[in-house]
Parts: structure tokens; sequence; C-alpha cells
């Protein structure tokens, strides 16, 4: 719950951009997983960043769109302006240095891991007798 809420704090900040620009000194540092399914970026940044990318909104970013799952911005690579889709899971981490204000995520729920793991053996006996089991806490109160 944590992660989602973070994850909006990053939406929100990005949406108010997109509608109103960057306030004074403002600039993001948006650090992304590059093989994150569902990211566009460029092959030539790909093969430059194999695992992980940072990218700067400052001065030079154009067409800034927010959406529920992700963003997406026109930044400009060797003076050649790529577009670049990037969902909120794939962040890493995300900066606004002008407040000293920064985000370090987890792995998103959904990102796909190296090896999955096998499901664990149904136990339909231990589940059904727990099913709607309510515990009392009085007895764990203080006195």
């Amino acid at each position: 719950m944590v992660e989602a809420a973070l994850r909006g704090v990053v939406r929100e900040a990005l949406a108010r951009t997109a509608a109103n620009g960057l306030p004074g000194a403002h600039h993001f540092y948006i650090t992304f997983r590059t093989r994150f399914p569902g990211l566009t970026l460029p092959d030539h940044l790909c093969q430059q960043y194999p695992d992980e990318m940072t990218v700067v909104l400052e001065h030079q970013f154009w067409e800034l769109e927010v959406s529920e799952q992700c963003f997406s911005v026109t930044l400009s690579f060797q003076n050649k302006p790529e577009r670049l889709v990037i969902p909120f899971d794939a962040i890493t981490a995300f900066a606004d240095p002008a407040v000293k204000f920064g985000l370090q995520f987890q792995e998103a729920a959904g990102e796909p891991d190296p090896a999955p793991a096998e499901p664990a053996p149904a136990r339909p006996d231990a589940a059904a007798d727990k099913a709607g089991e309510v515990v009392a806490l009085d007895a764990f109160r203080k006195k």
C-alpha cells in the first residue's frame, strides 16, 4: 500500500507538471528499469542502458502526458527528439533536488521475477478451518 501511495505522489507531481510546468527551480530525476514490460525506449538507449536509466525533467522536455499506469515525454538525445513511455511500476527512484526530496522504490508488484517460484501446495483442510475465524483481542490487552 505504501509503495502504491508513493507512486501516486510521483504520478501527481508529473500530472501537475504536465498541466502547469515546473515551478521555480524544481526539476525531477527519474530512474527506471529499461527492460520493464510496457516501457517504450529507443533501441540505442536500451543498448546503452541495458538495466537502468535516469532522465532529468528540467528545461528541455516536451509533450509530458500522464495516465494512471504510465507517463510519456519527449526528450532530446544527441539533439534528436525521442518519445519515452515509462510505466510508473518501472520507476526505481524519483527525486526533486530543489526541495531535497527523494523516493526509492522496491520491485513493483507484477514485475517479472528472474526465476518464478513454485507455487506452494494447497492445504484445503487448513484453509477451510481458518476461513471466517474471529479472534478476540481482549486477552492481549493490558488491564
